[in-house]
């Protein structure tokens, strides 16, 4: 008999790397997407596959957007020297845009959270979501929901049989 092997549970399809947790954790009230200001080896090491993102989150700053705890470690091949794996991060928007974020943020419980990693051409893109945190009773309704939504498919199925 042969062991089954646990599979690592790959990305979709262009993203370098996803925030899978999110969904899990937050409500996401809108999305948008963002360039990010990178040095060469993180580029590199984004490109392998390699980042970490599970802790991420952005901030706006003195008019600038900033992604924070957003792990990408050096890049193994890299001949000088090797940048900081979690740097805080400049993230590229547009001035209105940023100004509306400072509106959003600042109403209570709304945060900035990066959802997705992917590579647009040759540039480096974050999606962000605008999400709030959902409470455990959010996250126990909605699993009691999946949970009804999966007996009443079984029942249909059978049913069709």
């Amino acid at each position: 008999m042969s062991k089954k092997t646990k599979k690592k549970r790959e990305p979709a399809s262009g993203d370098v790397v996803t925030n899978r947790r999110a969904r899990h954790k937050f409500e996401w009230v809108e999305k948008m997407e963002a360039g990010i200001v990178l040095q060469g080896s993180e580029v590199k090491a984004l490109r392998s596959g390699k980042a970490q993102m599970t802790d991420a989150y952005a901030v706006v700053d003195g008019g600038e957007v900033w992604l924070r705890k957003l792990h990408i470690p050096p890049y193994e091949y890299s001949a000088v020297d090797a940048h900081a794996a979690e740097r805080p991060r400049k993230l590229l928007l547009h001035k209105e845009e940023i100004e509306r974020l400072v509106g959003k943020t600042a109403q209570k419980g709304l945060t900035l959270i990066p959802t997705r990693i992917y590579f647009k051409g040759p540039r480096a893109k974050v999606e962000l979501a605008l999400a709030r945190n959902k409470e455990g009773r959010d996250r126990r309704r909605e699993i009691a929901d999946r949970d009804v939504r999966r007996e009443v498919e079984r029942e249909f199925k059978g049913r069709m049989r």
